[in-house]
This record gives C-alpha cells, sequence and structure tokens, in this order.
C-alpha cells in the first residue's frame, strides 16, 4: 500500500512497537535482522544490522532521519559496501539503503559548451563512468575500477592514481540530521585525503563538470585505467580494497603508500584466521571461506603495530569499521 511501510520482521524485535513508529506510516520497505555483512558487502562477512530501511522516496527518508534525529536513534547509510567491514555482532539503529529508482537516477544538461550530469547519491560509479564516457563527456575517468555509490564516492573523496571524485564536482545536495535538504557548491567543500568536511549524515547528490571531448579516446583511457587495476589489485578475491590510508612519513613529510610500508615490514601472507594480506598488493586484506569480521580485526591491529615498530609510522584504516554499540563514525556511511 503506497504510503505504508512493507515490514518484513520474521522474528519480533524488543521494543518493535517503538521501533515501528519511526517509519510504519512512510513509504519504505523495512526488514529487521538484515544480513548486511555477509550479503551487502565486499567482504561478505560480518553481521545484521538490527533494522534496514529501504525508502522509496526522498519525502519518505528526510522523514525518517527526522524522526530518528528526535528520538536519539542511530542512523547508518550502507552504499555499495565496498568499503565495509561489519562487526560479526552486526549494528544497532537503523540501516539506510538507497537503491530505489529515487536514489538512483542520472540526468545530464546541456547547454553549449557546459556540460553537467546530476546523480543521485545511490547511483553506481561504474554506470556512471561508462555512460559519461560513451557520450565523450570527461571528467570522471578517474573513477574508473573505484567500486563505490555515487554518495559514498563523495563522501570520502574516493579516488586513486589518476585523480579523485571531487576533481569534477560542482555541487553536493544532502539532508541535514533534521531531513532538511542542503546544497553546497564545490567552494564551500574542502576535498581532502579520502575525505570531506561535508557535516551532514546523508549525501542526496551530486552535480559534476564534464568536458567534451572524443569518446573513442575517453573509452581506451577507461578500458586502461581499468587494466591498471585488474593488474596491481587482487579484484578477484574478497576484499574492501586498500585497507589503509596512505600515511604522511613524519621525515619527508609526503605521503608513502601504505602498501608499500606493509610489503617493507614483510607482512605479506600474515593471517590471522581466515584473512590475509594480500600477496599481490599489500594494502588489500582478503578473506576466505570461514573468515570472521573479528579475523580481520585482529589482522589489521597486528599490521598497524609491526609497521609502526618498523617503520615508526601509524597507519590509519581507510575502510570503514561498524560495530554494534559504536556510534557511525564519518557520520555513518559506508
Amino acid at each position: 500500500m503506497v504510503g505504508k511501510a512493507d515490514i518484513e520482521c520474521p522474528h519480533p524485535m524488543p521494543g518493535a512497537s517503538s521501533v515501528s513508529s519511526l517509519f510504519g506510516d512512510l513509504d519504505v520497505e523495512a526488514q529487521a535482522d538484515a544480513p548486511i555483512g555477509t550479503a551487502m558487502t565486499w567482504y561478505g562477512i560480518g553481521g545484521k544490522a538490527d533494522l534496514l530501511i529501504r525508502p522509496r522516496t526522498v519525502d519518505a527518508l528526510s522523514a525518517l532521519m527526522k524522526r530518528c534525529y528526535r528520538s536519539g536513534t542511530p542512523l547508518r547509510v550502507l552504499g555499495s559496501g565496498a568499503n565495509l567491514l561489519v562487526g560479526d555482532d552486526g549494528v544497532d539503529g537503523i540501516v539506510v539503503k538507497l537503491e530505489g529508482p529515487a536514489f538512483t537516477e542520472i540526468k545530464y544538461n546541456t547547454q553549449g559548451q557546459v556540460h553537467a550530469m546530476k546523480a543521485m547519491a545511490g547511483a553506481d560509479m561504474a554506470r556512471i563512468v561508462m555512460d559519461a564516457a560513451r557520450r565523450g563527456l570527461e571528467g570522471l575517468s578517474q573513477m574508473a575500477g573505484i567500486p563505490a555509490t555515487a554518495g559514498g564516492a563523495i563522501r570520502m573523496n574516493a579516488g586513486g592514481a589518476y585523480g579523485a571524485i571531487g576533481d569534477a564536482v560542482e555541487s553536493v545536495t544532502c539532508l541535514t540530521r533534521t531531513g532538511e535538504k542542503v546544497t553546497y557548491p564545490a567552494k564551500e567543500i574542502k576535498f581532502g585525503y579520502r575525505g570531506t568536511n561535508i557535516p551532514d549524515p546523508v549525501i542526496l547528490s551530486g552535480t559534476f563538470r564534464l568536458t567534451p571531448t572524443d569518446p573513442i579516446k575517453l573509452r581506451e583511457r577507461v578500458k586502461e585505467i581499468f587494466a591498471y587495476k585488474k593488474s596491481t589489485q587482487p579484484l578477484a578475491d574478497h576484499s574492501a580494497g586498500c585497507t589503509f590510508k596512505n600515511p604522511i612519513d613524519p621525515v619527508s613529510e609526503q605521503r608513502v603508500p601504505a602498501g608499500k610500508l606493509i610489503d617493507e615490514a614483510g607482512l605479506k601472507g600474515l593471517s590471522v584466521g581466515g584473512a590475509t594480506v594480500s600477496d599481490r598488493h599489500a594494502n588489500f586484506v582478503v578473506t576466505k571461506a570461514g573468515a570472521t569480521a573479528n579475523d580481520v580485526l585482529k589482522l589489521l591491529e597486528m599490521v598497524k603495530k609491526r609497521v609502526y615498530e618498523a617503520k615508526g609510522i601509524e597507519l590509519q584504516e581507510e575502510i570503514a569499521i561498524w560495530r554494534r554499540g559504536v556510534g557511525p563514525k564519518d557520520r555513518g556511511v559506508a
């Protein structure tokens, strides 16, 4: 029924009636005990969300956020799950998945030589990159091979050796903690290394500056970037991409590759349970059947300790880690 939640709740939750008051009259799909760790992350491990909400409209999402704010209910946004580790005990509060048509639309606007593209937060970056390349519109080829939704990519200023998404952003529209819509021009946003200063918990959409170019040459460039990533990274394994941010060397005051530090510390192949430092790229932690989130967490701590002992440099996780009872970090987006 339109305007009412479709509720899948195989096991009644404690306080379910009070929780359902947050969404029961909204146009959403709700699922209790949702297996987000195993089914919705690239690691394929980890626990469940007490409640997974898929809003069908922006208005429903806005109303949900307002109610969560008033009730003090934690709210996290789950993107592609490509850089996320969910703890074995799962997460409390509400996890929101923006995957309906209202949150995955892509629109183009052309006026003379000015080209712009608007992508809703749930739009897949691979689809965005390939569609823009087919149209001969340059600006996002640096995102080739980076798994993410548009919202998640903007939040962490995702990128790599070829540049970052912030290079092309023109504006970002968000929902505040109280569900109000606000738009920031790019000049008001600080796009740093794997992060931004966007204060709001939900990114709703982004607009991008694109430049007309030869579509054939652009498609070739995208293919080259894909091929480079495939040749240097263990893309066929279960992982969450680069595990650690590239740290700043206190001596040179320059960023150094985390993978290089891990490799030089002799940690390739280091394992804890079903989690292993990749032999192909030391900044990837890969998992095999039977691995747990706790295996990964223990391995991360071991790697950080040994790199610090060997190099005197502290590593910081690039992946998002969700744990029960721990409030959402980086505004809860992964």
